[in-house]
């Protein structure tokens, strides 16, 4: 839902990017600077893994890739294998008219996605989904599924200072990765009022990504920026680029039973139009601002995660596509 006027919406989205952004740069890049002493001992074997937090791809309604900034790694799992499930809900129309009906749609994946380390200060993160959408329409329930887009990241560690318990720990990550185009990109989908209505883009698409965790005790803060290239696909449709960037505040309790770690953040997706033959589609645009409150428990080699992301401001597709809520279940195993 769209909470401001258009025209305040804008304003508050240019004030927004003017102070969010630069802010997340400040913090990734300024205090990576420090010139603290290095240490063998590595204090984020339960923390640096959140370098990956938010850093995933997707189309504006996050269908057709790997899941609208419900992130690429565990909280508490520096290295594991796991499955995890999400629903994003949105409702949309055509928007001829002023009293044009809304109509629901949701997006359902499961996902095989691991973390393994391949050599020093190098890890590669892979998530293979398996989509199985439905919308209503005014004529009947639409539903696709099948295997996705599979999308792998390479991150690597640039700096990371250790200090003593009392003082700050932060770290550095960047990378980048691919899209393979695996999944079904059905052409029929591209005239609808929601183009983005697929389980897959059928274009290689590239990740460009770097990540900053800040840790003082048991408190931090997570911040990522990346910045998404999509290519034309060989029906001569290209999804727009997108930009994203997040932070998220979390807070770890450990003891010899079990790890908990809540976290409470926010996440920010900007989309470039959408290009069919070469020409600009109109209505592909938008950007969305959003909330997140989440958790991951852990005990022995298995953990359970969950978190819910709910929309603060958002103009996509020029307002004919409304993001309700997305939310998460993850369980993973340590490797």
């Amino acid at each position: 839902m769209n909470f401001l006027p258009i025209q305040n919406l804008q304003n508050f989205n240019s004030m927004k990017y003017k102070y969010i952004i630069p802010l997340l740069l400040i913090f990734q890049f300024a205090f990576a600077t420090d010139k603290d002493s290095l240490s063998t001992h590595n204090p984020f074997v339960r923390f640096h893994q959140f370098a990956n937090e938010l850093e995933d791809d997707c189309d504006a309604c996050g269908c057709s890739a790997s899941g609208g900034s419900m992130g690429f790694a565990s909280m508490l799992n520096a290295n594991f294998v796991g499955i995890r499930y999400f629903n994003q809900s949105y409702k949309s129309t055509d928007g001829l008219y002023s009293n044009s009906a809304w109509y629901d749609e949701n997006y359902n994946t499961t996902q095989i996605w691991a973390r393994i380390p391949v050599i020093k200060r190098v890890q590669i993160s892979a998530l293979v989904p398996y989509h199985f959408h439905n919308r209503e329409t005014a004529t009947s329930m639409q539903s696709i599924s099948g295997i996705g887009d599979i999308t792998v990241l390479a991150m690597y560690q640039l700096y990371q200072t250790h200090k003593d318990s009392t003082k700050l720990v932060h770290t550095l990550q960047a990378g980048g990765g691919m899209k393979i185009p695996i999944g079904k990109f059905d052409q029929a989908n591209n005239g609808s009022f929601n183009p983005s209505y697929q389980v897959g883009t059928g274009s290689w698409d590239y990740l460009l990504a770097t990540e900053y965790v800040i840790k003082r005790k048991q408190f931090g803060l997570n911040t990522m920026l990346n910045y998404v290239i999509k290519t034309e696909n060989d029906k001569n449709y290209r999804f727009g680029n997108q930009f994203n960037y997040s932070g998220t505040f979390f807070y770890l309790h450990e003891n010899d039973t079990f790890s908990f770690a809540p976290q409470l953040g926010f996440a920010g997706e900007v989309y470039d139009d959408n290009y069919q033959l070469g020409q600009q589609v109109n209505n592909t645009a938008g950007d969305i601002f959003l909330g997140k409150i989440g958790f991951e428990i852990a005990k022995d080699k298995f953990s359970l995660g969950a978190n819910v992301m709910l929309p603060i401001n958002q103009n996509l597709n020029g307002g004919n596509l409304e993001a309700n809520y997305r939310w998460s279940l993850n369980l993973n195993y340590s490797l």
